[in-house]
C-alpha cells in the first residue's frame, strides 16, 4: 500500500472514530432535519390562507382611474326609530355608497314602512338620498303615501323626515289629497296628523264629497 493511500485510510478512520466530526455532524442533522421538515410543514398548511391571489405592485396615481363607487347593495334595508321609539324600515332595490366615510346613500325603488298611531303607513318613490346619521330622505320624483284608514297624499320632490313623520319640499310642488288637488311653492306635510300646509302662491281645487 502506498504512502499516500495510507494517509487517505487515516483520515477516515479518524473521521469515523467515535466523537469525531462524522458524529458531530449525525447530531446537528438530528436536530436540524425534523426543524426543517416542521417548518416546512407549517408554511405549506398555512400558504392557502395567505394566498388570497393578492399581488403586491407600485401604481401611478396620474395613471390609475378612481371607483366612482365604493359599495353598491342590492335590496338593502335600513332600520330606525321615531321620536316616539316607533320603528320604521327602509328598503331599496339598490342602494349605492360612494364612501366609507359618507353618511348619505343613494337609494333606488324605495318604500318606506312606518307605524302611526292608528296604524301601519308606507311611503314609496322611485329614488332618493338617504341621510342615515338624520334619518331623512330627499326624495326626487314623485312620492305616494298610503296609511292604514285609506288617507292618500301623493305628491314629489321632497324631503321625509323619518323621525318626526313629517315632509317638506324645498321648492315649488303639486299633489293630490283626499280634500283635491293642490299646489304651491312650499309644501309642509304633517303624515301623523294628515295635515297640509302650503305656504306661496297655494292653491287648492276641493272635490265635492272628499271634504270629511
Amino acid at each position: 500500500m502506498s504512502e499516500l493511500a495510507r494517509q487517505e485510510r487515516t483520515r477516515r478512520k479518524r473521521w469515523a472514530a467515535p466523537g469525531g466530526s462524522h458524529d458531530a455532524m449525525v447530531r446537528l442533522l438530528q436536530v436540524a432535519l425534523p426543524m426543517a421538515i416542521g417548518v416546512l410543514t407549517a408554511f405549506l398548511v398555512m400558504a392557502p390562507l395567505f394566498a388570497g391571489g393578492d399581488v403586491s405592485f407600485v401604481l401611478d396615481k396620474n395613471k390609475v382611474d378612481v371607483a366612482q363607487e365604493r359599495m353598491r347593495i342590492q335590496a338593502a334595508r335600513y332600520r330606525g326609530a321615531d321620536d316616539q321609539g316607533r320603528p320604521f324600515a327602509l328598503n331599496a332595490g339598490s342602494a349605492v355608497q360612494k364612501s366609507s366615510a359618507e353618511r348619505v346613500v343613494d337609494l333606488n325603488q324605495l318604500s318606506a314602512g312606518i307605524r302611526l298611531s292608528d296604524g301601519p303607513a308606507t311611503l314609496r318613490a322611485d329614488r332618493g338620498r338617504y341621510d342615515m346619521v338624520e334619518d331623512k330622505v330627499a326624495i326626487e320624483g314623485p312620492i305616494t303615501f298610503r296609511a292604514a284608514d285609506g288617507y292618500a297624499l301623493d305628491t314629489r320632490d321632497a324631503t321625509v323626515d323619518l323621525r318626526r313623520r313629517q315632509l317638506q319640499s324645498g321648492s315649488a310642488v303639486s299633489g293630490v289629497a283626499p280634500q283635491g288637488t293642490f299646489r304651491g311653492d312650499r309644501l309642509e306635510a304633517d303624515l301623523e296628523e294628515r295635515t297640509v300646509r302650503l305656504q306661496g302662491n297655494a292653491r287648492l281645487r276641493i272635490v265635492p264629497g272628499n271634504t270629511n
